[in-house]
């Protein structure tokens, strides 16, 4: 079921994507956007579409901000993979944006792409007033320097440290790098439907360390190819994982346990959430 769906859902947000984009007059930056927003597992738009449906929100009201945070999510990309960030050269298997075309193209298309992630997540489809300012405020704290930005602050300052992060740092980095935006994504269905977001805030807060610490995983012994970008990143720069600290027993281990806490935080929601309890078991059993 849950494989299904998030192919599925990958295919819709990708039709979603090209109606959005494709009006666009044909310049390098547009061309660079519509590139950077192809391909992925589009995990963060599935969690919007599968926490809609399970709380019976119309599919056509969800594609929007589900669009919304795969816009986010790949600026966020194109802005990591800059030399100045993570300097990568590769991406899904293609060569980054930067790489493509240059440094200038890819700092624009990443802010048009951010600026387009606010405009989807409060389109007029996804439903009154009240609605779109809660997923329009939401998403720009998810985003920011509470959140997504914070994150990638402290990764980049982790690098000049003198000492490793401890695991508790580290565990308050992932939150706001990685772990912001899939709280967003799994809340954002109960706010289209009005619904209290406390459970799936509970569920998205342990998938998200779950997916970082198999992100730490797959970085320590993945295949490249498979991956489709460059690993072994942290290792080669000294940097603490969730490897370096609880070993790859350890790690596995961790991960496990948030799954059942992932899985548990779904409980008032019955039968209705198992898709979302697959979508936690897949975030660390994937090889890329």
């Amino acid at each position: 079921m849950f494989a299904d769906r998030l192919a599925g859902d990958a295919r819709r947000i990708q039709a979603h994507f090209d109606q959005v984009l494709g009006p666009l007059d044909d310049l390098p930056v547009t061309r660079a956007m519509r590139y950077a927003c192809e391909g992925g597992k589009r995990l963060r738009g599935f969690l919007v579409l599968e926490s809609a449906r399970m709380l019976g929100v119309d599919p056509a009201r969800a594609i929007w901000p589900a669009t919304g945070i795969e816009a986010l999510h790949a600026y966020s990309l194109v802005h990591d993979d800059l030399p100045c960030m993570d300097d990568d050269d590769l991406r899904r298997g293609r060569p980054t944006v930067h790489v493509k075309w240059d440094e200038g193209i890819a700092v624009l298309a990443g802010d048009a792409l951010q600026a387009l992630a606010f405009e989807l997540a409060g389109h007029p489809d996804c439903g009154d007033g009240a609605v779109r300012a809660d997923l329009v405020l939401s998403l720009a704290r998810a985003s920011g320097a509470r959140g997504m930005v914070l994150g990638q602050a402290l990764d980049i300052a982790a690098e000049t440290a003198e000492m490793p992060l401890t695991l508790e740092q580290i565990t308050r980095l992932q939150a706001g790098k990685t772990g912001a935006l899939i709280e967003w994504s799994a809340c954002a269905g109960a706010r289209l439907a009005g619904a209290e977001t406390a459970p799936l805030s509970r569920f998205a807060t342990a998938l998200g360390l779950a997916f970082q610490i198999a992100d730490d995983i797959l970085d320590e012994e993945g295949d490249a190819e498979k991956a489709g970008k460059r690993l072994r990143k942290d290792a080669e720069a000294g940097k603490a994982t969730f490897v370096s600290l609880l070993g790859l027993s350890g790690a596995r281990t961790r991960a496990a346990e948030l799954v059942e806490e992932a899985g548990a935080a779904l409980e008032p929601y019955g039968a209705a959430a198992e898709c979302l309890r697959q979508a936690a078991r897949f975030v660390i059993s994937r090889d890329s």
